[in-house]
């Protein structure tokens, strides 16, 4: 397997993975009718078609690149990587726009992005598109450190990259006003960005709004880590076999049913043919994460020449077999990343930084004064999401008071595509009183 065929497979792998859900569990409808009350199922399945609001199935997207550190050599293995991609969807008048930060290993034209763009454009807005740090593009041409992880490094980076991404295309658009969004990961990495412009003003951002973050970064994903770990028959030994299986049933299905397109809605139909348990939901969730931050460390690794995963100076070439790293890296649990590899780099440039010291760097209680006292912040959030606690939960609500709206179920995402969800969030960019109902 080579690495170029591999990355690109896994915008392929995970939604075929997703394929593999159970029964429908719906509440009736009352306030909120979103139909899944249990999180596993909201988190794979997402929203169903019927749940969606009617959004422009075509809008004027356009793929733009920048250079950031325009002398960075680049391995020949990412010989393909020419520069950070981003995509504006632009308005033929002067309008707003809307920053949009991907979550964790998400693209700039992903799944959840489009979804967001569309509403945004069919709203009024410019929508302006950034890969999360942890994408492999924006690690090798945006990262300064090509260390992914840190919320305020990777913040910087974020707000270097927008200011070259503005400065690419503000010659085709009239902007009135900047706001800032961002789900999952790119939700937490937002008030650290507004913070940043804050100081620099070159945005003075309107709105910035957080879609289900996690409050505690590393125990968030070691939450992630344990579904897979805790999820798999047999235990994480028995990964390779229980994949195999995984994929041997997903071809079942497909014949079975004629499926040639994945989607939410094909996710939602299988979902009603194949019941499984919480336990396989929560593995399937456990390995789309470990997919996301396998290619991230990967990444990172080869970046700063070897030592992690691949032997110090080891220079891999364009088509080099990689099973072996495809392997390692699907065993290498975040904690290994965080302990191994990331800890040792930022304590080489902070003499005496713990490792409880950096933790403590990756929550949002660590700018809660920040998020209490700005009236600019608001929160969309699930009192179920699967990657925070219900204490958790607790402490947004009461930071962030009437300027969160907190949903009584939807998994983490999985209801971002609800009508609901989305006129919310444009009624928080527009002023419109809808933001506060209940």
């Amino acid at each position: 397997m080579r690495l170029p065929v591999k990355i690109s497979l896994l915008g392929i792998l995970v939604p075929a993975l997703l394929l593999l859900a159970g029964p429908v569990s719906a509440k009736e409808a009352r306030s909120y009718d979103y139909p899944f009350d249990n999180p596993f199922e909201a988190t794979v399945v997402g929203t169903p078609d019927e749940y969606q609001p009617e959004l422009p199935k075509e809008i004027p997207s356009e793929i733009f690149s920048i250079k950031t550190f325009v002398r960075r050599p680049v391995p020949k293995i990412f010989w393909y990587q020419k520069g950070m991609d981003f995509s504006l969807v632009a308005q033929p008048r002067k309008a707003p726009l809307v920053f949009l930060i991907a979550g964790t290993g998400g693209a700039h034209d992903s799944g959840k992005m489009r979804v967001l763009q569309r509403a945004l454009y069919q709203a009024g807005f410019h929508v302006l598109s950034l890969s999360s740090p942890t994408h492999m593009n924006f690690i090798i041409s945006s990262s300064e450190t090509m260390v992914p992880g840190d919320l305020r490094d990777d913040s910087r980076d974020l707000y270097r990259s927008m200011a070259l991404a503005w400065q690419k295309v503000r010659s085709t658009v009239e902007v009135s006003a900047f706001h800032l969004a961002g789900y999952s990961l790119g939700a937490a990495q937002a008030p650290f960005v507004a913070q940043i412009d804050d100081e620099r003003q070159l945005f003075n951002f309107e709105k910035v709004l957080m879609i289900n973050p996690p409050v505690d970064l590393y125990k968030s994903v070691k939450r992630l880590d344990r579904l897979l770990e805790e999820n798999i028959p047999g235990g994480p030994e028995n990964f390779n076999v229980w994949f195999r299986d995984v994929m041997n049933h997903l071809s079942k299905i497909n014949r079975e049913l004629d499926l040639f397109k994945l989607s939410e809605n094909a996710l939602y139909t299988v979902y009603k043919h194949y019941p499984v348990t919480d336990e396989f939901l929560a593995a399937l969730i456990g390995i789309s994460f470990r997919i996301s931050a396998a290619n991230m460390v990967f990444t990172s690794d080869v970046m700063h020449g070897g030592g992690f995963m691949i032997p110090p100076g080891v220079e891999l070439s364009p088509y080099q077999p990689l099973e072996d790293y495809f392997i390692v890296a699907h065993h290498t649990p975040f904690s290994d990343y965080f302990r191994e590899f990331m800890l040792p780099y930022y304590q080489e440039r902070e003499a005496g930084l713990t490792g409880e010291e950096l933790q403590r760097r990756q929550t949002l209680q660590s700018i809660g004064d920040y998020l209490r006292q700005n009236p600019r912040l608001g929160l969309m959030h699930n009192r179920d999401d699967i990657i925070v606690s219900p204490e958790e939960v607790d402490w947004l609500e009461e930071t962030m008071g009437e300027r969160a709206r907190i949903y009584p179920h939807g998994g983490h995402c999985g209801n971002m595509a609800h009508y609901d969800n989305l006129a919310a969030m444009v009624a928080f960019f527009t002023g419109q009183d809808q933001w506060n109902e209940n």
